[in-house]
């Protein structure tokens, strides 16, 4: 008999993709420059110029057998050198090449944390709205996920209903700042006031509870929106990263997780995180994007693209009578809908051709995502539907 959990995870896709597909065949139907897809988070900026052309000098200049071969499972040496000299510059911590672990992409990483750290019946905290995908990696890791109901005036952290939810059960918190859907990120008091809980808490319960940090967004911040880094607040912290969106290579699929040199038990937690890289299959990333990322590291894509965007749509939304807290980072934002169902809001969208999510599936009702990594040309087309779809709540 097959593991139905499998089953339906594979037969059915994700609300967004589902929305991605629909768009594909509603382009092909009244043409591409009529649909308002802003659906998935592709990155629309190309990657640096310095990318492609390391890669080709990668190809051209290092030995094929070596270039294409395998490389240590935890990642080159080198690869991981560069990047803790790349994280020591920009963060001032003391990082070595011991404590990374080279992974798949970000997904990866939250994987080998998840299964590193808890055990069955293990309870992971998130705060909506959140990645949908979060509950998958949770319940695969054998944890339970407990969701924080989201604070909808900042998407800052609900810390009355945090602290009533931790108990001996937790094991792991993950943030995620830039927050995708939300666009939020996280403000130094907030950090320091949610790793002073997780500190008191984790000398009650006598053990850890880690904050697992998913930072794929981290380099995408507008105006003077200051991203903290958690490891300088929270010992216990392990940390999570992809290049991409800072890098625009989401296709590559390349990250790591760090894992510090505070973390109690350091060698330990680890083994425990390259453990469960052996154990679900995620040894040795792509040798030649791994010597390519760590080489560019210090490198982002043109975001300014993002924020012109952001600015479009912020003003032009609040104009029209939609409720929108202003992203401070990633290419996402997160309007309320006009109508209390955000899943028929959506589908009615779909009717002047704009695709948006439903806030539903980020554990936040009431909201739609908007993912504007996209051409700004279309941003200010989108604007006439955008107004269509609220005068039809308007009349109606």
């Amino acid at each position: 008999m097959l593991n139905e959990r499998m089953v339906g995870l594979g037969s059915q896709r994700s609300v967004i993709r589902e929305l991605f597909e629909f768009g594909k065949i509603r382009k092909a139907e009244v043409g591409e420059e009529n649909v308002y897809d802003f659906s998935l988070g592709n990155p629309s900026v190309p990657a640096p110029e310095a990318v492609n052309e390391t890669a080709v000098k990668l190809i051209n200049e290092l030995d094929p057998v070596v270039l294409h071969g395998y490389t240590s499972a935890q990642g080159d040496a080198g690869v991981r050198q560069l990047l803790a000299e790349s994280i020591n510059r920009r963060f001032d911590i003391n990082c070595t090449a011991d404590q990374l672990y080279v992974t798949v992409g970000a997904a990866a990483a939250l994987c080998c944390c998840l299964t590193a750290v808890c055990n069955p019946g293990d309870e992971v905290v998130v705060f909506a709205p959140f990645f949908p995908e979060y509950k998958v990696f949770i319940e695969s890791a054998g944890a339970v996920m407990r969701m924080i109901p989201a604070d909808i005036e900042a998407f800052q952290i609900d810390f009355a209903a945090f602290e009533a939810a931790i108990n001996e059960k937790t094991k792991a918190v993950i943030v995620n700042s830039p927050n995708n859907p939300s666009g939020a990120v996280y403000s130094e008091e907030t950090i320091k006031k949610l790793s002073a809980i997780l500190s008191a808490k984790s000398a009650e319960y006598g053990e850890p509870i880690y904050l697992i940090t998913d930072e794929p967004y981290r380099e995408i911040s507008f105006k003077n929106t200051v991203v903290p880094y958690v490891p300088k607040y929270y010992d216990n912290t392990l940390v999570c990263y992809s290049w991409s969106k800072s890098l625009s290579l989401p296709g590559e699929r390349l990250g790591y997780v760090l894992v510090p040199e505070k973390v109690e038990d350091r060698a330990l937690v680890y083994a425990a995180v390259a453990g469960a890289g052996r154990s679900l299959g995620y040894v040795n990333a792509p040798g030649l994007f791994q010597r390519v990322c760590a080489m560019c590291a210090d490198l982002t894509s043109d975001i300014s693209i993002y924020e012109t965007n952001k600015e479009i749509l912020v003003k032009g939304l609040r104009e029209m009578g939609y409720h929108v807290v202003e992203p401070g980072g990633t290419f996402y934002m997160f309007p309320r809908t006009l109508i209390e169902d955000d899943i028929a809001f959506c589908e009615k969208a779909k009717d002047f051709n704009l695709l948006i999510v439903p806030g539903s599936g980020f554990g936040c009702p009431g909201h739609f995502r908007i993912s504007y990594c996209v051409q700004t040309e279309m941003v200010e087309r989108s604007l006439a539907a955008f107004q269509q779809l609220a005068d039809f709540y308007k009349k109606n």
